[in-house]
């Protein structure tokens, strides 16, 4: 990613990427998750169960960069408050354009890696879009 290399968590099906890197109290400074859909669609995050703060990257199935989010801890769930009321009131963070993949990494990474919209992320795209379910 940019000039640096990263140790990825390949998240491919539907009860790992909801779980995503919820409940980690830490993110190496070269790791963090690699979320593999089977299809590109408008996604969006949020910080469910998450108390340290996460960058993300949404990428389209060639890997070129929708949008970029530093994504910040939200209060944990109240006790008095529905799972319904829970995930309403968390910020969605958009890809805003069809992505396939999406890279969580350390927070702050993204600002030292000086990238943009638009920019290519390379990867075996191809192989991994097979895996996902």
């Amino acid at each position: 990613v940019g000039d640096r290399w990263f140790v990825l968590e390949v998240v491919d099906d539907p009860m790992s990427r909801q779980l995503g890197l919820g409940g980690r109290e830490s993110i190496p400074e070269d790791g963090g998750m690699l979320f593999v859909f089977p299809d590109a669609a408008l996604r969006s995050f949020v910080m469910r169960d998450c108390p340290i703060p996460i960058d993300i990257l949404f990428l389209s199935p060639t890997g070129t960069i929708t949008a970029m989010h530093a994504m910040t801890p939200e209060p944990p769930q109240g006790q008095n408050e529905s799972d319904f009321a829970y995930e309403q009131r968390l910020e969605k963070y958009g890809s805003r354009a069809a992505a396939m993949f999406a890279i969580e990494l350390k927070g702050g990474t993204l600002e030292a890696l000086e990238l943009s919209v638009g920019d290519k992320i390379d990867f075996d795209h191809d192989g991994l879009s097979l895996q996902a379910r």
